[in-house]
């Protein structure tokens, strides 16, 4: 059971410190007390997790998080907005508020613990960015649980027939899915679309083998530069490859060569690495 908190009131407390919110930030603040409580929930946080928080803005989320975990360790880009934060959780000793940019900080160098969560209200400018981040760090996060455009969270979910390089990027290393839409009106100020929180359960190893991975990706991106075109030609450019040796690559790999790479399953994806790697191509 979370507790209630008193809901923060974002415009009051922005103009109380001579602050409006940054667009060029994506600040958009969620305060509805019912979604916070959701989002924690969907978190599924023990009392002895570490919690990483992105953007924690006027640390309204920050709150019902210091409640659950053990300790909240949270990333601010915004310089001005630091001391309301340290304002609005001064009663909440395991919170710590680092001024950083999380695509940059080296998380070993912030948290303590190699076990940690993610839970964020991320701003949608730098969704993808902050995935890439996430999923390239060492350790990963055992879990993510991220409130983005409910647009891009149905694409990250998608399955083959509507897979895309971001779903491909985030399936290969865990299991996501919606637990909650958010609708605009529950963020201040209000966004132009809802949101969406996704939960994304990571695997202790991705499903491609990590000596893999680097090609996996390669072979994907080319297969997804050019989406309209059938792998055989998106894949032969992409690659830099005669359409014959695509044509024989994708063959060996039991993939149709007129086929899109939206179709095809990460097993799929992972049979084009097998083969391009044992036929030694470059």
């Amino acid at each position: 059971m979370i507790n209630n908190l008193p809901m923060l009131n974002a415009p009051q407390l922005m103009r109380d410190h001579g602050l409006r919110a940054d667009k060029g930030l994506g600040q958009n603040f969620l305060q509805d007390p019912d979604v916070l409580k959701l989002i924690v929930q969907a978190a599924d946080i023990q009392p002895n997790d570490t919690v990483l928080e992105i953007g924690p803005g006027l640390g309204s989320l920050t709150r019902y998080l210091a409640l659950s975990a053990r300790e909240v360790v949270c990333v601010e880009l915004d310089h001005d907005i630091i001391p309301v934060l340290h304002t609005v959780l001064l009663d909440y000793p395991n919170v710590k508020v680092i001024e950083g940019d999380i695509l940059q900080v080296s998380l070993s160098s912030i948290l303590d613990s190699k076990e940690y969560l993610v839970v964020a209200n991320v701003p949608y400018y730098i969704t993808s960015a902050i995935f890439r981040r996430l999923l390239a760090a060492n350790p990963r996060p055992r879990r993510m649980v991220l409130t983005i455009q409910k647009e891009v969270a149905e694409r990250i979910c998608a399955e083959p027939g509507e897979m895309s390089l971001l779903s491909l990027s985030v399936q290969v290393f865990g299991s996501p899915r919606i637990t909650n839409i958010i609708p605009a009106q529950a963020f201040y100020p209000v966004p132009k679309v809802d949101s969406a929180v996704i939960r994304v359960d990571l695997e202790s190893e991705p499903r491609i083998p990590d000596p893999a991975l680097d090609t996996f990706f390669r072979i994907a991106k080319a297969g997804f530069s050019q989406k309209r075109k059938t792998l055989r030609n998106s894949i032969s450019a992409g690659l830099r490859l005669t359409p014959s040796i695509t044509g024989e690559l994708l063959e060996k790999s039991g993939v149709d060569p007129m086929r899109r790479a939206e179709t095809l399953s990460i097993n799929e994806w992972s049979a084009l690495t097998d083969s391009y790697m044992l036929m030694n191509l470059k």
